[in-house]
């Protein structure tokens, strides 16, 4: 596959992405989730003029470029100027709200004083495995693409095709010289033309490309369905298309932010409007699934993949859906996604697909398991919905369960009760070694890449702790919760003194054991004991300690002298080599909290700041920010960034 690392703009709806670069090249679609599968090696157009070879809207010397979002939608413009025969190429993309169908319309204006003789060419290539050999079917609009379990069609509407390649195309394409005997062939890339005829001086041309994924079925079904699409208004979709997401950007304004002719507060405005049309881009509507971004390398060629669902980074962003009053998105994610993937033993894996199996992970994360019961409760602070705790008080009891083992073991079992010692031990013995080596203490931190007892994961346990004692409180207050249940009160109060007296340990280690007395801070675990800036975690979001501790005081100190980068930029941690260690607009927004709530404002700006002038041109936020040009590198459009952004956000504009 070819390799394909930066989505510069995402388009789609409840079931269906596509990504494209800022030149207008569709690089990815998914169905039918945003995370499974995806069936594009790549799709090529261009336009052979007169007599010239194939020119390539999305990469041609003389091609200028503009691309931008119809505005408050997730409807794509790309304007394409071919300089030399002054042809100006209109292209839309948008996915339809209730049909999986892209829809790719071409607008040509002739900008010349000469006649334009022209056709316009679609190269497709799917991705093909042994298991399951992608195929061509040439029809009279189009062309059917499909392999055993599924079928791509890509068909103009009220226009047949000119010509077609099924085999050898790559040979010929670039000539615009295909031709093909067969309508129907074994090759995994087809071309297909369309003959526009004349383009007079100042007119002007339309053609509409639908591509849609469904499953391989009765070719007959599959012809009807193409048929039936082709019927559909297309400029009732368009404009329905457009409606739909204003409509939905207007009801998800929680913050109710406004337009505003400063440029600086119209740019932090365009930021957050972008996240509210981005969050449901990356949502499974079936059950809550959150993936991390769209995915950028599937080759795992410089990274592990990104469009999997981190419980994680998860939280974070339903955060930021309640602020924006998405709390049915929320809910959905802990009631029905995070109860299906929940191990037996009470724990979360690292990462699963969205539609709740298991993806594919290289390490256990304590945190991931710390971070729902956390999220579970801060939900409820949105809501105050007792019924949403009661529905998921199992889950986090069986989730905290897990948790105390941990710690536990890695207390070696100080601090409880002698009388649980021997049941304590003994569950140890059996589920928590390995070759007498005890397991469960050994956990990557949440950059996964070190092993070891972190201090933000300590920090998420701790808060879990407090966010099932706070549930007990809230669902204690209702006396009939736990009345004539005698075993179910008796346990709920012995977890409690547990949970208290484990919190205690919890802090009395963080104080002896992460505190480095010659760096005179908190440091990210008791190896390499770098500054990181997770570390803020102790603060915010788990507030363990107080922003204006002294300890606390000196370690944002030492982060500033550490982390901080000449242009104002924040790394992840001390020697972070990722993708050349960049800044971060997490870390940045992450330093910008601990501002807010400390009460220094004009830092909390300058943190902030940073973030606003280093946005995309979409206003996507992105992974990391390259240092020296202060543009966004690697992944754009992350959950996470855009998640902390609407919390921070809710810190300067908003009240729950």
């Amino acid at each position: 596959m070819q390799n394909k690392y930066y989505n510069e703009a995402i388009i789609g709806n409840k079931n269906m992405i596509a990504t494209f670069t800022g030149k207008g090249e569709l690089l990815r679609m998914y169905f039918p989730s945003k995370d499974n599968k995806q069936y594009v090696n790549f799709f090529h157009t261009g336009v052979t003029i007169n007599t010239s070879d194939l020119i390539y809207l999305h990469d041609d010397i003389n091609n200028v470029y503009r691309q931008y979002y119809d505005t408050d939608t997730n409807v794509l413009n790309t304007e394409i100027t071919n300089t030399y025969f002054n042809l100006k190429i209109l292209q839309t993309d948008f996915i339809m709200i209730k049909e999986n169908v892209l829809v790719k319309r071409y607008v040509f204006l002739n900008d010349s004083k000469i006649d334009l003789n022209t056709r316009f060419y679609i190269h497709s290539e799917l991705l093909s495995d042994q298991n399951n050999v992608v195929g061509c079917k040439v029809i009279d609009n189009g062309m059917m693409q499909y392999a055993h379990d599924f079928v791509v069609s890509t068909f103009a509407k009220g226009k047949k095709i000119d010509k077609h390649q099924i085999n050898g195309s790559y040979d010929t394409i670039k000539r615009g010289e295909i031709q093909d005997k067969d309508y129907i062939g074994m090759s995994k890339d087809t071309s297909i033309c369309f003959d526009l005829n004349t383009i007079k001086p100042s007119e002007k041309k339309m053609l509409d490309i639908y591509i849609t994924i469904d499953e391989n079925k009765n070719i007959s079904d599959i012809e009807s369905e193409i048929d039936r699409i082709e019927r559909i208004d297309i400029n009732k979709e368009y404009i329905d298309t457009k409606s739909y997401w204003r409509k939905y950007l207007k009801s998800h304004n929680g913050l109710n932010l406004k337009e505003t002719q400063n440029n600086y507060d119209e740019r932090i405005y365009e930021i957050y409007k972008r996240s509210i049309l981005l969050f449901p881009l990356l949502t499974n509507s079936e059950t809550g699934g959150i993936i991390a971004s769209p995915e950028i390398d599937e080759g795992f060629t410089k990274c592990g993949r990104y469009a999997y669902c981190w419980p994680r980074d998860a939280v974070f962003m339903t955060k930021a859906f309640d602020i924006l009053k998405m709390n049915k998105e929320t809910e959905k994610f802990y009631k029905k996604f995070c109860k299906s993937t929940q191990s037996k033993n009470g724990m979360w894996e690292q990462r699963f697909y969205t539609d709740g199996k298991l993806a594919p992970c290289w390490g256990y994360q304590i945190d991931e398991t710390a971070s729902v019961v956390y999220g579970v409760y801060e939900h409820y602070k949105y809501t105050n919905s007792e019924k949403f705790l009661k529905d998921n008080l199992q889950m986090c009891e069986k989730a905290v369960d897990f948790l105390k083992k941990y710690v536990k073991d890695w207390l070696n079992i100080e601090g409880i009760e002698q009388q649980d010692k021997d049941k304590v031990q003994e569950q140890i013995e059996n589920e928590n070694t390995v070759n007498g080596i005890h397991k469960y203490h050994v956990s990557y931190d949440l950059w996964e890449m070190n092993e070891g007892i972190h201090l933000y994961s300590l920090a998420s346990i701790y808060s879990a702790f407090d966010s099932l004692l706070n549930i007990y409180s809230v669902l204690g207050k209702n006396v009939s919760e736990f009345e004539n249940n005698r075993l179910k009160e008796e346990k709920v109060l012995k977890n409690k003194k547990q949970l208290e007296k484990l919190q205690l340990e919890i802090k009395k280690y963080i104080n002896k054991n992460l505190f480095d007395e010659t760096k005179n801070s908190y440091v990210r675990n008791i190896e390499d004991k770098k500054m990181d800036i997770s570390i803020l975690g102790i603060v915010t979001p788990f507030h363990i300690f107080k922003q204006k501790e002294k300890k606390i005081k000196n370690t944002i100190e030492k982060i500033n002298l550490t982390l901080r980068t000449y242009t104002g930029g924040y790394q992840r941690f001390e020697q972070d080599h990722y993708m050349n260690g960049n800044p971060w607009p997490i870390a940045n927004l992450w330093m910008t909290l601990y501002y807010l709530e400390s009460g220094e404002k004009k830092k909390a700006k300058e943190t902030f700041d940073f973030v606003i002038k280093t946005v995309g041109k979409h206003y996507f936020l992105a992974e990391q920010i390259n240092n020296e040009t202060l543009k966004p590198n690697w992944i754009m459009g992350l959950g996470w960034s855009h998640a902390m952004f609407i919390i921070v956000l809710e810190k300067l504009y908003g009240e729950k």
